[in-house]
Order: structure tokens, then sequence, then C-alpha cells
């Protein structure tokens, strides 16, 4: 799952990132607001972390610009001010959440994956399809109500699928998941995790639509 992190402080986005990378998110780090609306008119992400008071360019601005060009991608607010007339701003301006500063990171990743979950028209936790079983809390999985074990990447190709029965995703939106801007990417890579998931998971897991991407089938 991509997350686009909106933080001039350098400090406070390494930490978010060093905890995102760590729960298995691909994590892309911008520092200002022009370079904030660019990324989000030229790119796909799962998550926007944005914070207000920002250099060139205001988190608000860039906000309402992105949600009057139609950008549906899900928004929290992170930033130090706490009135209330800044939260009704966010909010009003198209935030799916608002979270202030000092913040605890497993608080920021439970509200994550709250809005996620909502965005996605899940009330629970866990993504459940064709007999297989996802928690984006625990990264675990089980086919058939046994537990199977995957890696980090592994899991993130069957996540951005879940997420999405029956939508195809080619290979390039798949690296973009897996390896954001800049990651040096092995032109097989989506194959070997689709073949790894579908020998652990079951040959009908994952369909290939020939010169277009990969999906779990929707039944």
């Amino acid at each position: 799952m991509r997350v686009l992190v909106v933080e001039d402080d350098q400090m406070i986005a390494e930490a978010i990132r060093t905890a995102l990378i760590q729960d298995g998110y691909t994590v892309e780090w911008i520092g200002d607001g022009v370079g904030a609306a660019a990324a989000l008119a030229t790119s796909s992400f799962d998550i926007v972390l944005l914070d207000l008071g920002l250099p060139r360019r205001s988190g608000l601005e860039v906000l309402r610009e992105a949600r009057r060009q139609g950008t549906t991608t899900p928004v929290i607010v992170i930033t130090a001010r706490d009135d209330v007339q800044s939260r009704v701003a966010g909010l009003d301006s198209g935030a799916d959440d608002y979270l202030v500063k000092p913040f605890d990171l497993d608080e920021l990743a439970a509200r994550m994956r709250s809005v996620l979950r909502r965005g996605a028209g899940r009330g629970a936790s866990a993504i459940e399809h064709a007999g297989i079983r996802l928690d984006p809390a625990t990264h675990e999985v089980w086919r058939a109500g046994e537990p199977i074990l995957l890696s980090a990447r592994e899991y993130a190709v069957l996540e951005a699928l879940m997420l999405r029965p029956g939508a195809i995703l080619s290979r390039a939106q798949l690296e973009d998941r897996l390896y954001g801007w800049g990651g040096e990417i092995e032109s097989n890579a989506i194959e070997v995790y689709v073949h790894a998931l579908r020998r652990k998971l079951g040959a009908e897991a994952i369909r290939t639509v020939r010169g277009v991407g990969y999906c779990v089938p929707k039944r």
C-alpha cells in the first residue's frame, strides 16, 4: 500500500516513514505544498498524510485543489493546529480524518486502517474474499481458516488485489505499491510474487489478464 507523507519537518516525516515502512507500507515523502499538489495530480496513492503548515503552499490549498480536481484518495490531516476552526476547515475541505501533533504512531496507523476501511465500504478490519482472509492490522492471512505465511511483498501484492476484487491492476501499478519512487525493481518481480501467492493460496486465487495485469476474481 502506497502512502504519501506531506510534512516539512524532516524529523517528524522520517519517524512516520520509518514506522510505516516497518508496517509494510511503501512511503513517499514531500516537504512542501507545491510538490504535494504535483504528486497528487500525477501519481496514485492509497492514502495521504497531510500537514497544514507547509512552505510554498498551505496544506488546505493542496487539499481543496485535489478535491476540486476529483481526487478521491483518503487524506488524514496531521497538524499542530488543535483549535476547532482549523479542525472544521480541514474536514470541510475534504479531509477524511484530523490528527493533532504530537500523536502516537500506533494511533496514526489505526486511524489509517479505519479510513481505508471506510473508503472500501468495510466495517470490519479484516478483508475476506473467496475463502481468503487478510487482516491489515496484523498482516496475517488465512485460507479456509488455516494461517498462511507470506513475505512482506507477497502480502502487499495480495492486499492491493483483495482491496478491489475484480479490478485489474497492471504490473506497473503493483510495482508502485511495492517500490515507490526510485526503488530498484527486478523485471520479473511481480510475476515471482504472484507465482508464490498461487502456490500458497491456490492457482485460482489470482487471475492473469494477458497483456493487462492481474486481479482477484470477483465471485
